[in-house]
């Protein structure tokens, strides 16, 4: 035995010092570009240094890789080439067509290179190649939320090339990714962070370069080095690109329609100021060809915040996102007046809308964003927004007036961010919103810290930001947030207390739930990150936590929270949670009345939830809430169910439904007594929602996409009380026709044509009920009969064609 112990060790060093020592991968400089055509046969490629030996991440992190790959960097004037072989049986790799970015889950293999080009370990780009020769690309940061397999920010897109080729003994993959599409520093000789991933879905098998171990927290912190890249040039990044829309639209109005053509062009910029920072502008944007917003009917307290999908506005924008006081949506919003106007000429016969424009135009909008080589981020955001007017028609006398729904607006955010040692850092962030006219100005400043200590375990984070409201409003509020835990190991835990003050107001260009909080939160968690006997990983979690009103300073509810998951041996995956609400709860928000609550009782809630092997033609994932409050009666279920199946390799299509039911909830009915105070109601309340959904690609560069959702609300009061000053109720009489039936429903269809690098193509149709358009509830009480109802009403419809290209100026300069 002691033999093999002095056997052992040397073995166990090497191991040990092999996976805390970064890799280095020397660069190679060549006169003579490759051509990227998905073969290494260029005579360049023998020259360069080889990486190779990866080691699993996934599922089985440790081990060497099932599969051998080789990788070789190159480097020229102009770009950077990465030539990889990925050495497999052909027959067994995977290749399906999918959307850009679209790779995760789907029953493809793929190649990914990673640079973080300031070797700061907390920032770099992402450029990824499927093996159908599909692209993928994001931006890298520290602190961004991430589903599982992502590594950072897909919004972003660069303009890039690649090729693979499927060979007999494996498949390779080229890629030539030009210095306009990176950002880095002006100097001799610099090195880099390098990271090289392969993902082979067979066998869910991800393996990295540079080994990336799941106990340690961060990802580029992690990566190894590309040395000696010598004389590197940041060139003149000047790229613009201009388009043209043009389309029909036809809207239902006064139980006719009213017919538009629609027709706009722009152009979006972008400049390198120099070597590290980069100006983009987008100039009279359209941003008619976008998914639907997916519309419920709100009933708590609280905004409903909706997925940003204007590129603009998602590419790039991390710098921007860090301290979470930026929600992009706030610009072009709904004019704060359309509601106004709408309620005004319904509430009178005599009066019609001639125009009140549902979206704010947006004349202008740049982004100046980059890194220092002393590691320091500076960001600055400008938009200005249109007034918007509409106009109203008296039918009497036939004149027309018009009012303002939203002022000349600006709107402001500046970020400095400062890479410190490790994965620590210092964010500065100061957002400012300025009203044409004595309308209401906002301005948030905020600064964030994070601080690590030198083994990356554990970890300190704070913020604090204030707010002022001026013009027209005139009122301040401050947020506070102090966190420390331990982040890496199987055992981790955190501490944290959040305090918003009752007039903290970030919402002019941030978005916040609710302020006039205190949290007190904690957590500890154990996670297996290597496989056992049954599963691949698993995890359990306890998070308590406390939350008070923070004016007046009183208790508002307790939750204790259980978690665990895990994933087994064939893929699978489920999760366990419950949460106990042990002692009434004190809403401080649903009445909508300052200083006033509402008081829930004693309840609890299970959940679980799960999906089937991703890697199958048939995927299904599920999530199924039972929750109880004993002394109201209060029952609440949601049934989820998500089911995707790929026809071809070409053909996928998803269906999912979600549907909650919840029998006596207790909520504020919208309704008020003539004193002001609020009242509240027992209700029924029954949603369902319907996605269907589907991609064909033609090719990897043209496909077809279409989303069509039905949503589906009934409210049905069963009584109603008043509410005192301790929280209880008290019987009222009842109140008549205070029920709801809400339909909506939207069809969005795109055909898009990416023709050249950069450059685009799309036609789009989008479909959806008109406004004013109900579906009777008192006859039609199920979904299905909802449903068959919504092709009843009047739609409008929208057909448009955009067409973007791309014009790089280094390119134009070199052939002429």
């Amino acid at each position: 035995m002691r033999e093999k112990r002095l056997v052992l060790l040397p073995f166990l060093l090497a191991v040990t010092v092999s996976f805390s020592q970064p890799k280095v991968l020397m660069a190679k400089r060549t006169d003579h570009a490759p051509k990227i055509d998905g073969d290494l046969a260029d005579s360049c490629w023998l020259t360069a240094p080889v990486a190779k030996e990866f080691i699993q991440n996934f599922p089985d992190f440790g081990k060497p890789a099932s599969q051998k790959t080789e990788v070789r960097i190159l480097y020229d004037d102009r770009a950077i080439y990465v030539g990889a072989y990925l050495y497999d049986d052909p027959s067994l790799i995977r290749h399906q067509l999918t959307a850009r970015d679209g790779e995760l889950r789907q029953d493809v293999d793929y190649f990914s290179v990673f640079l973080d080009t300031y070797n700061d370990h907390q920032n770099g780009f992402q450029f990824t190649v499927t093996a159908a020769n599909v692209q993928s690309d994001a931006r890298l940061g520290p602190n961004m939320t991430l589903d599982y397999g992502e590594y950072g920010d897909k919004t972003w897109d660069a303009v890039w090339s690649s090729n693979v080729g499927i060979k007999k003994d494996g498949w390779v993959v080229e890629m030539r990714i030009p210095y306009i599409s990176l950002r880095f520093s002006k100097k001799d000789e610099q090195d880099w962070g390098m990271q090289l991933l392969r993902s082979t879905r067979r066998n869910n098998e991800t393996t990295f370069w540079s080994p990336v171990d799941p106990h340690v927290n961060g990802f580029v912190n992690q990566f190894g080095l590309l040395q000696n890249l010598e004389h590197i040039t940041p060139p003149l990044r000047l790229s613009f690109s201009p388009y043209i829309t043009t389309g029909y639209q036809s809207l239902p109005e006064d139980g006719g329609y009213t017919h538009t053509w629609l027709h706009n062009g722009g152009m979006d910029v972008k400049y390198g100021i120099n070597e590290s920072f980069t100006l983009d502008a987008t100039l009279i944007p359209d941003y008619g060809q976008v998914v639907s917003d997916d519309i419920i009917n709100n009933l708590s307290p609280f905004e409903v915040k909706f997925q940003e999908n204007r590129p603009f506005f998602t590419e790039g924008t991390e710098l921007f996102n860090k301290a979470g006081l930026f929600y992009s949506r706030r610009v072009g919003a709904v004019p704060p007046g359309y509601y106004t106007v709408k309620d005004s000429v319904s509430a009178s016969p005599n009066l019609t809308i001639v125009k009140n424009p549902s979206v704010t135009q947006l004349y202008n909008a740049i982004k100046i964003s980059g890194r220092t080589r002393r590691k320091l981020g500076v960001g600055f955001f400008n938009a200005v927004t249109a007034p918007m007017y509409a106009i109203i028609q008296n039918k009497l006398t036939e004149k027309d007036e018009r009012f303002e729904t939203a002022p000349l607006t600006n709107y402001n955010i500046l970020v400095l961010d400062q890479a410190l040692r490790g994965r620590s850092y210092v964010t500065f962030t100061n957002t400012n919103v300025m009203r044409n006219g004595n309308e209401r100005d906002a301005n948030v400043t905020g600064i964030d810290v994070a601080l690590y200590d030198k083994k990356n375990v554990h970890a300190f984070t704070g913020a604090a930001r204030y707010s002022k409201i001026f013009g027209s409003e005139q009122y301040d509020g401050f947020n506070a947030m102090l966190r420390y835990g331990k982040v890496s190991g199987n055992w981790q835990y955190y501490l944290m207390n959040n305090i918003e003050s009752d007039r903290y107001d970030p919402t002019d260009l941030g978005y916040l739930e609710a302020p006039n909080e205190v949290l007190y939160r904690g957590n500890i968690g154990y996670t297996q990150f290597t496989p056992t006997k049954k599963f691949l990983t698993y995890s359990y979690s306890f998070q308590p936590r406390l939350l008070y009103s923070y004016k007046p300073y009183a208790f508002s509810r307790l939750d204790l929270v259980a978690v665990g998951s895990w994933v087994f041996k064939n893929f699978w995956d489920i999760s366990l949670s419950s949460i106990v609400t042990p002692m009434p709860a004190h809403d401080y928000f649903e009445l909508r009345t300052p200083g006033r609550y509402l008081s829930y009782p004693f309840n609890y809630i299970a959940e679980i939830s799960g999906s089937t092997d991703s890697r199958k033609k048939t995927f299904v994932s599920y999530d199924f809430v039972w929750a109880h409050a004993p002394k109201f009666e209060n029952t609440y279920y949601q049934v989820s169910l998500g089911l995707r199946y790929r026809f071809t390799k070409r053909f996928t299509l998803d269906l999912s439904g979600v549907r909650t039911d919840e029998r006596n909830q207790l909520g504020y009915a919208f309704i008020r007594e003539t004193n002001g105070d609020p009242i509240v109601g027992f209700r029924t309340n029954t949603a369902v929602t319907s996605v269907l959904s589907g991609i064909y690609n033609f090719t990897s560069r043209i496909n077809l996409t279409v989303r069509a959702r039905h949503y589906w609300n009934k409210v049905k009061y069963t009584s109603f009380y008043d509410v005192n000053t301790d929280g209880s109720i008290k019987s009222r009489p009842f109140i008549m026709n205070n029920d709801e039936n809400v339909n909506v429903f939207n069809l969005d269809a795109f055909l898009t044509w990416d023709f050249r690098l950069g450059s685009r193509l799309i036609i789009g149709w989008k479909n959806r009920i008109g406004d004013n358009q109900y579906v009777d509830g008192s006859r039609y009480n199920n979904y299905l009969d909802n449903f068959r109802q919504t092709f009843e009403l009047l739609h409008g419809n929208e057909a448009t064609v955009k067409f973007i290209y791309f014009l790089d100026y280094n390119q134009f300069r070199k052939k002429h």
